[in-house]
């Protein structure tokens, strides 16, 4: 078994959502949703593979205002399973004869994203046998440039006694060829593998002159690299991405059709009737072979403000059947983002500053107008969500970070007093606010 394998058997909907719950304030229903798709992915790969095939995922279309979570569920839950995810923008693709990318290429992203992900877990497993064989390269060649013995190398080399000598060691050569989507040319994948064969096969080893500890570092990456099996680790990166692989497609409402002869409307249901065989299930050519859409979990997301989702096309609707609506987010909740979350702003702000030698403290009346001014900005302007917090935080403690370095032991209490001198003004003219932001 798998560690993602053995990962996803012990985790249950409800520890999802308790997982979800140490970062992500509210939107219950939505965290439930992803909960289950999580879990139906574990659920899929137990069954019998005639079953299998024909289960699909149950996509999902999150409807919500911005700085809501509707993203950070997302990545959190990839990030827990150590899943492919990868997070674009449906308004960066335009239909075929259009100027804009190819929607394929998100496909070839997630792909990458899925073979960084194996390499380091292949280079992980191997490292201390990596760093053994690395250790035992170099010190043949530093017992014989300090004419010692090789154990004796080895000890010193272990220990860091020879850390900061100079050694001159061979290292592989890397030819520096840019990617084919570096150069804007979709679909010759093969090519570039080619290329990459060619150069790679051709490239002679370089002399170089290094500390011995980076001299150890280079050395322990070249030994795990030749220890990883190449091909293996391409069929699997291919594996995780097809069953495991996360596409999070952000203002898909922004490429709705709201009205007939609308400005731009047959580019954007063009991006619409090129996606639709990418979610319903086609086969994309990458640098790391073929590559099966069909069980990739795709979420779409956006506010709807302008758009409902019945302006997709009915065939790309029929593709997102769970339909999650997360709510605005109210002062309570502000209060809870800013000080509960494993990664409140208020511990991130604390320490921040502690580094600097300051201790800050927040009291609760402090808090509570911090979350107060928020909502209040983001009834009167722009609702930005949470991330107006972000706005009014580093506004908060502007001077206090600006003067750190002069202010070592201090202990500086912020209480509401503080934050009504510091964004009196801001609450009081919105007009203001969006200056700050």
């Amino acid at each position: 078994m798998t560690n993602r394998e053995e990962i996803l058997t012990n985790l249950t909907p409800r520890e999802i959502v308790y997982y979800l719950d140490q970062y992500i304030v509210g939107q219950q229903e939505a965290k439930k949703q992803m909960a289950i798709a999580l879990r139906n992915r574990w659920r899929r790969q137990k069954l019998p593979s005639h079953i299998r095939d024909e289960i699909s995922p149950k996509n999902i279309l999150m409807i919500g205002p911005t700085g809501v979570g509707k993203t950070e569920i997302a990545r959190r839950l990839s990030h827990l399973i150590k899943a492919p995810f990868l997070k674009i923008e449906a308004t960066k693709y335009t239909e075929v004869g259009y100027v804009g990318r190819d929607v394929e290429s998100m496909i070839k992203e997630l792909v990458n994203i899925s073979y960084q992900l194996v390499k380091k877990e292949r280079t992980d497993s191997v490292k201390d046998v990596a760093k053994e064989e690395a250790i035992r390269k170099l010190a043949n060649k530093l017992s014989l440039s300090k004419n010692i013995s090789i154990q004796e190398a080895i000890y010193g080399i272990k220990n860091g006694k020879y850390d900061d000598d100079m050694i001159e060691i061979d290292i592989q050569g890397r030819q520096n060829i840019p990617t084919i989507e570096a150069i804007g040319l979709q679909g010759l994948e093969d090519l570039e593998k080619q290329l990459r064969g060619i150069l790679g096969g051709i490239n002679a080893p370089k002399k170089r002159k290094l500390k011995v500890k980076d001299a150890l570092n280079i050395l322990e990456q070249e030994m795990a690299e030749e220890l990883i099996d190449k091909d293996d680790l391409e069929s699997e990166a291919v594996f995780l991405a097809e069953n495991f692989g996360i596409i999070f497609i952000d203002e898909i409402d922004k490429i709705a059709i709201r009205q007939e002869g609308a400005s731009h409307s047959v580019s954007r249901e063009g991006v619409q009737r090129d996606l639709l065989p990418i979610v319903e299930g086609t086969t994309v050519n990458t640098k790391y072979g073929p590559v099966k859409t069909d069980h990739i979990l795709f979420i779409g997301a956006g506010a709807f403000h302008l758009a409902k989702p019945s302006d997709l096309i009915p065939e790309l609707q029929g593709r997102f059947p769970i339909r999650v609506e997360l709510k605005a987010l109210t002062a309570d909740d502000f209060k809870q983002i800013l000080k509960e979350p494993q990664n409140a702003l208020i511990k991130q702000y604390k320490e921040l500053l502690k580094t600097e030698g300051v201790d800050i403290d927040f009291t609760e009346e402090a808090i509570k107008e911090i979350a107060s001014i928020a909502e209040y900005i983001n009834s009167k302007d722009e609702n930005i969500g949470a991330r107006r917090l972000y706005t009014i935080m580093e506004k908060l403690v502007e001077d206090i970070s600006f003067n750190a370095p002069d202010m070592k032991n201090q202990y500086i209490i912020i209480d509401e007093r503080f934050v009504l001198a510091k964004l009196e003004d801001i609450a009081k003219d919105p007009e203001i606010s969006k200056y700050i932001l």
